[in-house]
């Protein structure tokens, strides 16, 4: 038996290929989870990840997801079941940003922006329920300072992140009694 914390646990990091996500799936790693290294277009990233992971001891394996996909986000859930045989933990850490001044901001952006940072945390949350058992689960949501800062040109991105603060709240209420936390 191992004593590391989260030795038989497995963790699906989105957005893991750089950055805090690709941070965050190494210190799972290290404290034993297997892990699952999700990107959007960054294989290159991630299979750096993994390979630093496994180089360790760890286990992880890269999928490639858009987030904010219905289909991606069933297919991340499923590989991470095929591969690992089970889901204890969701680090929601997929994010895009784009500051610009009010009058540059647009709709495509807009979008996007709150299609991978609020709706991707939405679709990963409700597909990783399913697969959590029951005891519980797991689920960060990665937020940010950025909703006090409130620095201009930051309208979108700030407005996305506020969304992921009540979001965390609400779904804390709703998921709670599932031993999901």
């Amino acid at each position: 038996m191992s004593n590391k914390r989260l030795a038989g646990k497995v963790a699906v990091v989105t957005g893991a290929s750089k950055g805090i996500g690709a941070g965050i799936a190494k210190q799972l790693a290290a404290e034993g989870a297997a892990v699952v290294v999700n990107y959007a277009s960054s294989k290159e990233g991630a299979d750096q990840v993994v390979n630093e992971i496994t180089a360790g001891g760890g286990k992880a394996n890269a999928v490639q997801a858009d987030v904010a996909k219905t289909e991606d986000i069933g297919n991340l859930f499923a590989e991470a079941n095929k591969v690992f045989g089970r889901l204890d933990i969701l680090i929601n850490n997929a994010g895009v940003y784009r500051f610009a001044p009010l009058e540059e901001v647009n709709e495509d952006e807009f979008h996007r922006q709150f299609n991978t940072n609020v709706l991707g945390i939405i679709l990963a949350t409700r597909e990783a329920v399913k697969y959590f058992s029951n005891d519980g689960g797991s689920v960060v949501n990665i937020g940010s300072s950025i909703t006090s800062l409130t620095p201009p040109t930051s309208v979108v991105y700030a407005a996305t992140k506020g969304a992921v603060s009540t979001i965390t709240r609400v779904l804390a209420k709703e998921l709670g009694p599932k031993k999901i936390r």
